[in-house]
């Protein structure tokens, strides 16, 4: 854009060649911006009208971001009304066609929009369909992940909407059901742009403080559009990385925010969550009676037993006289011992028997028996047994061994026997030659 020189000359071209001594004029700047801006693109985006002014065929709309305080002011002129379904309505979620505008004589910066389409219900719901099935295949959802709830919290945090039904119910029920919880609240925002913001903070803020072992969020219910910020990504993972266990407990039943997915625990109403943070004291105490009584009676029939077993064995005769258990073996052994002298001393006689036969027949064949019944030994002078009369020569001196002493005698006369043809020497001679014949 051409410039008209001031009186100290011509204008720097550029914004950083300006100086204290040579400044822009103010339009320059206004002028510069305006075309920087209004050579942007046209764009779609998406909020949610704040405001909805309609003069002379024209909308003036105040546009703002979904989950932060983002706000522009934005112009539908009539030309562009026209074309529209249906009129722009307050509260309402839109998506516009829009260029940057910007007024110089103000330095106002505004949207121009050359299309207006309202976010229907079945493309929010694919919206977060797509973003739930991406959290859950990043593995946000696995049941793996998910902390274990105390069985008897010390304190538990809420975060939930100022003076809510949602505050009250969980407060009421919790304490009817355990009187001695304590809470540690934090009323935040539960709709709107600064739901998000808020409910993350509250939740760092309790995650950070050791007492608290447990944390509900809890809402009542509302249209799809109030639970939303329940389905923020940025709060899901803000749960997702939280060391606390969470209960998500927002609107009814039916009610599915991306939050109960990755919740440690989704109760159903913040009344479900109340009876699910805590026991009922009244049936712990039932709990803990009956326990009680079953085990006094396991304790009783165990005694029970163990005494019947007792009696039973003290009416075993070893037991009811233990005596009888010595006096029988006693008894055993005086038996055996009686049987071992007897079978001892039939042994010994046997022996003695024995002894006394073998006694005998050797006497029988004793030398000095045949001496004792009369017969003598005679021996040659040099202790040889004579048998015969030619073993003795005459004049040979002679010992006679008798049954009872020996004699010494001289041989004076030897009568030396003449073979017999028929003695035996000869017969077995005579026998022999014949075989050799």
């Amino acid at each position: 854009m051409e410039q008209t020189p001031d009186t100290q000359g011509s204008l720097p071209r550029t914004a950083a060649a300006t100086t204290p001594e040579n400044p822009w004029p103010l339009r320059v700047l206004s002028e510069k911006l305006k075309a920087h801006i209004e050579n942007s693109p046209e764009s779609w985006v998406e909020g949610q009208l704040l405001e909805a002014n309609i003069r002379n065929g024209h909308a003036y709309l105040t546009l703002r971001d979904v989950d932060v305080d983002y706000s522009f002011s934005v112009t539908v002129w009539a030309s562009v009304m026209r074309t529209l379904d249906i009129a722009p309505e307050v509260g309402a979620r839109v998506v516009a066609r829009v260029k940057p505008s910007f007024y110089t004589k103000t330095g106002r910066l505004s949207l121009n929009a050359f299309d207006l389409r309202p976010v229907g219900l079945g493309d929010l719901l694919a919206r977060l369909e797509r973003l739930r099935r991406a959290l859950f295949d990043e593995g946000l959802f696995d049941p793996t992940r998910k902390l274990r709830l105390p069985l008897l919290p010390g304190r538990i945090g809420l975060i939930t909407g100022r003076n809510s039904d949602a505050e009250k119910d969980v407060i009421r029920n919790a304490t009817l059901r355990w009187p001695a919880v304590a809470f540690d609240i934090r009323n935040t925002a539960v709709q709107g742009v600064n739901a998000v913001p808020e409910v993350i903070a509250a939740l760092r803020e309790l995650d950070a403080n050791p007492q608290i072992e447990v944390i509900i969020i809890a809402r009542g219910g509302g249209a799809l559009e109030d639970l939303l910020p329940f389905s923020s990504e940025d709060l899901v993972r803000a749960v997702a990385a939280c060391g606390t266990p969470v209960i998500s407990a927002i609107g009814h039943e039916a009610d599915r925010p991306i939050l109960d997915d990755v919740a440690d625990l989704r109760a159903s109403t913040p009344t479900d969550a109340a009876k699910r943070v805590v026991p009922d004291l009244v049936e712990e105490l039932a709990n803990l009676s009956h326990a009680r009584a079953r085990l006094d009676r396991a304790v009783r029939t165990n005694v029970q037993r163990e005494a019947q077993r007792i009696a039973s064995l003290r009416a075993r005769p070893v037991l009811a006289n233990p005596q009888s258990i010595i006096q029988g073996r006693g008894e055993d052994i005086e038996r055996l011992s009686r049987r071992g002298t007897l079978a001892m001393r039939s042994s010994l006689a046997r022996g003695h028997d024995s002894i006394a036969h073998l006694r005998a027949q050797v006497r029988a064949l004793s030398p000095q028996q045949t001496l004792d019944r009369g017969y003598a030994v005679v021996t040659a002078d040099d202790g040889g047994i004579v048998r015969s009369a030619g073993d003795a020569p005459v004049h040979s001196p002679i010992g006679v061994r008798l049954a009872h002493g020996q004699l010494k005698a001289t041989v004076t006369s030897s009568d030396v026997p003449t073979p017999s043809t028929n003695s035996p020497q000869q017969t077995q001679t005579l026998t022999n030659k014949g075989q050799s014949a």
